[in-house]
């Protein structure tokens, strides 16, 4: 394996030449997912939402298209407890309606399946531009008849 293609720190002195081509805008859809990072963080308050921990996920989906990391934020707030909850549902931790300490150790290497949306914005250089988001996290019992769903085909039996 050549040294150029293995993920690695850059020192201060090395050549660049990759133009970040590999970026890939999956279409909107279900997928599995899995998180590969987690950080601590710091909203600083909005409109929305007033001053609060987050957590900020990074989540790797694969889909035909290619593969794509999304940064997803979990804010630690009564307001999006629901949000926390359908997360932590998500990828085995908790079943509906149960209490649960929130084990942030065990999140990064968690698995389970999402609703991804394309967000339009405006970049800074004015013009539009799209990114993945997550839109809902799936309970692992709509993650299995999300699949027999597409298994389905109608006429065999």
């Amino acid at each position: 394996m050549e040294a150029n293609n293995i993920d690695r720190e850059l020192s201060w002195d090395d050549e660049i030449e990759k133009d970040g081509s590999d970026f890939v805008i999956l279409p909107e859809g279900d997928y599995d997912f899995t998180v590969t990072g987690f950080e601590r963080g710091r909203h600083n308050g909005s409109a929305k939402l007033p001053a609060c921990n987050k957590a900020i996920l990074t989540v790797k989906i694969e889909g035909s298209e290619g593969t794509t990391t999304i940064y997803h934020n979990l804010f630690l707030h009564s307001k999006c407890e629901g949000l926390l909850c359908a997360f932590f549902t998500s990828i085995g931790q908790r079943k509906r309606g149960e209490k649960l300490r929130m084990n942030w150790v065990r999140v990064v290497g968690s698995h389970g399946k999402c609703h991804v949306g394309i967000h339009e914005y405006q970049g800074r250089d004015e013009e539009p531009k799209k990114s993945n988001q997550i839109t809902r996290f799936y309970e692992p019992e709509e993650q299995l008849s999300l699949n027999a769903a597409k298994s389905f085909t109608p006429g065999n039996f």
